[in-house]
């Protein structure tokens, strides 16, 4: 089967504007990218006629928590920062349970789809009695949804009575966690080309994991060939807690438990100095800018430009939608490219740069070669997006206008070569059935802490 993506308004490939006659794909790679004018010299079978939308790479999401879902807009959460508002939902998520964890799953991904995402890490680190077999039932779920996924086996074993933040009720023991981390890597985790499902083992945050678990977290995805992810200088909070009880920054804490790996990435590395980026930049390390759940928490921004320039690889993250309170990544990338611009300002930091971090940017964060970028060779994971809403009405140019002008949704896109969207609909969910059981849970969720 060859599809041609044919005569796009306007192509962004991953790094810069892509003057072509667009995308031939055969099977789920893209095969020939024929020059403007330009027809296929391979036989098509079906052609998708794009001379009324911007063709982009799918868009990539490097960090997540799909279970938040159920506690957006929560009242226990509202106009606080990370502690108190972490302290106010620990107990609500406590009552997690599988089914919860499925229908969550799915929303997000849904939502992730609709706007234009192809591949999605999420940050999973609540296992409890309720639910202890939380990352099967997101294998599950991620499969319906036909995204492409790097679900992490995530951890806390540092509660309250033991100097860290969450309850009891939300951690496990370390060995447990140990040892549920090397099976779930052995059982699920694909590292072929092709793959639609990677797993990274990721301790929560330096507050709710012990030196122990960071340590030998590390070991197993040394010796398993994955990727580690955490939490890190986040908040000022955050960071005074790690040098109060840990009696260094977190970078520091980070090195000294073995993670400053070119295998790791973190979110939100808001507040690193110039001598720490510089390190990270050395490192390659990983960062994932999520820019809506640092304003919303009032944690601050992400010092972008400077970190790229150092050498990190810098990626986009929508985080959990308890403090975005939505799953949107076209959305994000019009944010990211404003609060940039308020930091780096307007002529350093303009619409190219940041979709370049939601594509070719979290594809190097996430350490996913073929993705993120429209080249041949490439995974056949691309966004289409229509420009007729009244909101682009006079855009002069397309790609600008659709960070600038707050594009929100895609009207087609293709996953692993796959048509996943169609004039703005999901093919592959029953997304009414979906909807309605997650209304219904994230009321009962709200009846069961009550």
């Amino acid at each position: 089967m060859r599809i041609w993506i044919k005569s796009p308004l306007a192509t962004f490939d991953g790094h810069q504007e892509l003057k072509c006659n667009g995308f031939v794909i055969e099977n789920n790679r893209i095969v020939q990218i024929p020059e403007s004018g330009q027809h296929p010299d391979l036989p098509v079978d079906e052609i998708h006629d794009a001379s009324d939308k911007v063709v982009i790479p799918g868009l990539i999401n490097t960090h997540h928590h799909y279970y938040q879902t159920l506690t957006r807009a929560c009242p226990a959460g509202l106009d606080k920062q990370l502690f108190p508002w972490l302290k106010g939902l620990y107990p609500i998520w406590a009552n997690l349970t599988p089914e919860m964890i499925d229908v969550s799953t799915q929303v997000a991904c849904a939502e992730l789809l609709l706007s234009g995402c192809t591949t999605s890490a999420d940050h999973h680190y609540l296992y409890t009695d309720r639910c202890p077999d939380a990352l099967d039932i997101q294998v599950e779920a991620v499969r319906k949804t036909g995204i492409r996924s790097m679900l992490t086996r995530g951890s806390m074993d540092l509660d309250r009575d033991r100097g860290g933040l969450p309850p009891s009720s939300t951690v496990q023991d370390t060995d447990t966690i140990l040892s549920d981390c090397e099976h779930k890597v052995d059982q699920y985790h694909d590292s072929s080309p092709d793959s639609m499902l990677r797993i990274a083992l990721a301790p929560c945050s330096p507050f709710s994991v012990t030196r122990e678990l960071m340590t030998k977290t590390a070991e197993i995805a040394e010796k398993k060939a994955v990727l580690l992810h955490t939490h890190l200088a986040e908040t000022l909070d955050e960071n005074a807690y790690s040098e109060n009880r840990l009696g260094c920054r977190p970078l520091e804490y980070l090195e000294s438990t073995g993670w400053m790996l070119d295998s790791t990435w973190l979110a939100h590395g808001i507040h690193f100095n110039d001598s720490e980026i510089e390190k990270l930049g050395y490192g390659r390390t990983g960062i994932a800018h999520c820019p809506t759940s640092n304003m919303t928490l009032g944690s601050g921004c992400c010092r972008v430009l400077p970190l790229t320039e150092a050498g990190a690889n810098v990626g986009l993250g929508v985080d959990g939608s308890a403090s975005n309170d939505c799953s949107n990544m076209i959305q994000e990338v019009r944010q990211a490219f404003l609060l940039q611009r308020l930091h780096s300002g307007p002529e350093k930091f303009g619409h190219i740069r940041a979709l370049r971090l939601a594509t070719s940017g979290s594809a190097d964060c996430l350490r996913w070669p073929g993705i993120g970028r429209l080249e041949v060779g490439a995974l056949a994971d691309i966004a289409l997006y229509r420009l007729d809403e009244i909101r682009f009405s006079g855009v002069g140019d397309p790609i600008a206008g659709l960070v600038l002008c707050g594009g929100h949704h895609a009207s087609d896109v293709m996953v692993n070569g796959i048509w996943q969207v169609q004039d703005g609909q999901l093919l592959n969910s029953d997304m009414e059935k979906i909807h309605r059981q997650h209304r219904d849970l994230a009321i009962q969720i709200l009846q069961d802490k009550r």
